[in-house]
């Protein structure tokens, strides 16, 4: 009933006993090894683990013990120079402290803090650049401001700026004028007369920087004495010597503009008015004209104007587009006896022969002509002429004698603004 099962019956038909798979020991050898990672090299100098170490603390030795409240009272009392104290502000930012609690409890601003904290680094780097020790204490009482200003100054230009204010004894003013004309001046570079300087010499770098402002003085007395202020300056001879040709020059130029001054004759002025607001509707009497903006509009514009009737009606003997009303000034008044005045707006102030301030160049005028002079009768009045391609402009009377003109200028009106600097023209300022 029962069958002998035995083990041959028990494999596959497709296996045998002499195909099952054995393991290999070498190949087994052959991964193990290879799955093994060798061991670093040492590194150089043989030390194998390097520990972590800390920073050193900013804090000077005799601080270090001291907890934040005691830091605190350091700061608010100054007990101490700034430069020795300063470190224990950012010794405090580092617990926790904020720039304003750091105010609130010292008395010491945010910015006060970034200066004296930023000035303490550049006293460091000063005496790391072999200064001087006698002369790093000048700038124990009251220097952090001076320092502050070195902070984007080369190494070696901190030193020469450093020694420069301790050897002429700078105060804080003309310290920070001197660091700062030597940050600026390498930025200067390919201005006029720049090469004449020495970039290694502060003297030379303040010098420059009233080179430079001289050039860019508008009153010529301003200019000069820039000039005389960067000769005192100037420490090379090259730069003393561009300082000296510019001053020669500026005298020259001064002597030549006497010489035509002159000779030109200054006897009349036209009256230059800026107009207030409020000043037409507050004015006993006015004057309504026609505006003109053009030759042809002044040769049609109406020659009569005037006022009927219980309620003064202005009645103009043909149409007009373009009217102003003006006060009755008396240089009005007197040209509008007979009809014929007229008023010309000019888009561009320099169309009149003055001299002008920067800012008033393209502002807009009004001339109030009086069209009943037809031909320049005198050198000394001002007149009206067609220019052209220019269109209408202002001549002196000596460039125009015998010449016809379209009108003599009475008056010029200029806007009115929310200052109320006196803008009447001085002698000097007529050309």
């Amino acid at each position: 009933m029962f069958s002998l099962i035995t083990p041959s019956k028990l494999i596959p038909p497709f296996q045998t006993p002499s195909s099952s798979p054995r393991p290999n020991p070498h190949r087994m050898r052959t991964i193990s090894t290879a799955q093994r990672t060798p061991p670093p090299p040492p590194p150089p100098g043989g030390e194998v683990y390097q520990p972590f170490r800390p920073p050193p603390s900013p804090l000077p030795s005799q601080y270090r013990s001291l907890g934040p409240a005691d830091r605190l009272e350091i700061l608010r009392n100054r007990l101490g120079l700034w430069h020795e104290y300063a470190p224990l502000i950012p010794a405090l930012t580092m617990d926790g402290f904020t720039p304003p609690s750091i105010e609130e409890a010292t008395g010491i601003s945010g910015v006060e803090q970034n200066r004296i904290v930023v000035a303490a680094k550049v006293r460091e780097s000063l005496i790391s650049s072999k200064f001087d020790d006698n002369l790093i204490a000048y700038f124990d009482l009251g220097g952090a401001e001076i320092l502050y200003e070195l902070r984007l100054l080369s190494a070696a230009q901190r030193v020469a700026v450093a020694r420069h204010v301790v050897d002429h004894r700078l105060d804080t003013k003309a310290a920070v004028e001197l660091a700062r004309a030597m940050k600026d001046f390498p930025r200067r570079r390919g201005d006029p007369g720049w090469s004449s300087f020495s970039a290694a010499s502060p003297s030379d770098c303040l010098a420059f920087t009233h080179y430079r402002l001289s050039r860019e003085a508008i009153s010529p007395s301003d200019g000069v004495a820039s000039l005389e202020r960067a000769l005192e300056a100037a420490e090379t001879e090259a730069a003393k010597e561009q300082v000296r040709e510019e001053l020669e020059r500026r005298s020259r130029r001064g002597v030549a503009a006497a010489k035509e001054e002159e000779v030109v004759e200054e006897s009349y002025r036209v009256p230059v008015v800026r107009l207030m607001y409020g000043e037409v509707a507050e004015a006993t009497a006015v004057l309504v004209m026609p505006v003109c903006s053009g030759e042809e509009e002044v040769a049609a514009a109406p020659e009569n104007c005037k006022s009927e009737g219980v309620f003064g009606v202005v009645e103009a003997e043909k149409g007009w587009r373009r009217w102003v009303v003006l006060p009755l000034w008396e240089p009005v008044a007197a040209a509008a006896v007979g009809g014929g005045v007229v008023v010309v707006e000019f888009a561009d102030s320099r169309v009149m022969p003055w001299r002008m301030r920067t800012a008033e160049m393209e502002e807009r005028v009004m001339a109030v002509v009086d069209r009943k002079v037809k031909v320049a009768e005198a050198e000394d009045g001002f007149y009206l002429i067609g220019g052209g391609d220019d269109g209408l402009r202002v001549e002196r009377g000596k460039r125009l004698v015998g010449v016809g003109v379209l009108g003599r200028v009475v008056l010029v009106v200029r806007p009115p603004r929310d200052d109320d600097l006196n803008d009447q023209l001085a002698d000097e300022d007529w050309d």
